[in-house]
């Protein structure tokens, strides 16, 4: 199976004690596609990078990951996007941005997009995000949405995670149109209270389960737990206690989403898909930074639970 992660991959810059900083590389579905490479998902990112020295970092370490590199575009005189992290004593990060000019701002836009688009229906999955969408203009959302409808005519599926920024979305009447257009377009939806209640405000949990019109969707709960819908049935899942001290909660939701994508990919149900999420979620917070070291990558398995 055949995986197309789309979006940004940036500079990551980290404040250490005394005001330190290290420099790591991070984004939401390039975190995804790492974790998915490592639970031996065969995945292409699709991107663009510039032509400096970093964006050549970046690309040998995704090639060192397993993450396939052929599409990703290379821009002449652009530069990666940069973002900064601070987290507090309980984990939960704080993010400072400077991507306004960054290279992947022109994926949509360029000489290759054509070829870039069509190829998507090569692949039997395609992984995307809020903040994918939030890359572009609404005629480049546009576009990507029609390239994806388009590959899901040849039985390519969709995978949408609704990682919600509102610092990329100033205007919330264009980010609930944005939704509404990847919902359309998405087989599985990886949604969260957390990044739906900016836009829907003070709605229940099943309220904004219902507006989520995709056939297979997982809301991730305030509380350890997600609900899974799937052929409209909802079922919740209790995520096992997370034993070891909470350092940095960065990538939960991108690793959650790639052992979940990983174990339907496998023959899973969808309730023992979102155990695995959480299982390997709950290893992760674990750790700082959004990758954590391959040595404690923790065993996958899949759960046994009733169809």
């Amino acid at each position: 199976m055949r995986i197309a992660s789309i979006g940004e991959c940036m500079i990551e810059l980290r404040q250490m004690p005394g005001g330190h900083l290290t420099r790591s590389f991070g984004g939401d579905t390039l975190n995804t596609a790492v974790y998915l490479a490592r639970l031996g998902a065969e995945v292409d990112y699709i991107t663009a990078l510039g032509d400096d020295p970093l964006s050549d970092e970046m690309i040998t370490g995704w090639q060192a990951e397993g993450i396939g590199t052929e599409r990703v575009l290379r821009l002449k005189g652009k530069l990666p996007g940069l973002y900064m992290i601070e987290t507090n004593d309980a984990g939960e990060r704080r993010f400072y941005h400077w991507r306004d000019a960054s290279a992947v701002r022109s994926l949509l836009s360029l000489p290759e997009t054509d070829a870039l688009l069509s190829a998507l229906a090569d692949y039997d999955l395609i992984y995307l995000s809020t903040i994918t969408l939030s890359l572009f203009d609404v005629e480049g959302r546009d576009r990507l949405i029609a390239a994806l409808q388009h590959a899901r005519g040849t039985g390519v599926r969709v995978a949408f995670d609704t990682n919600f920024r509102a610092r990329g979305w100033p205007d919330l009447d264009l980010a609930r149109n944005a939704f509404q257009s990847a919902f359309a377009v998405s087989d599985i939806v990886l949604a969260s209270v957390e990044d739906l209640l900016p836009l829907y405000p003070g709605e229940a949990e099943d309220k904004l389960l219902s507006r989520v019109e995709a056939d297979e969707v997982v809301l991730k709960l305030d509380s350890p737990a997600s609900i899974v819908r799937h052929n409209g049935q909802p079922q919740r899942v209790e995520a096992e206690p997370v034993t070891q001290p909470v350092v940095d909660t960065t990538a939960a939701g991108d690793s959650f989403a790639a052992a979940y994508l990983h174990t339907r990919l496998s023959g899973a149900q969808p309730v023992a898909a979102a155990q695995a999420g959480h299982y390997l979620a709950g290893t992760v917070v674990c750790h700082p930074g959004a990758i954590i070291p391959r040595a404690a990558m923790p065993d996958m398995i899949v759960f046994d639970t009733p169809s």
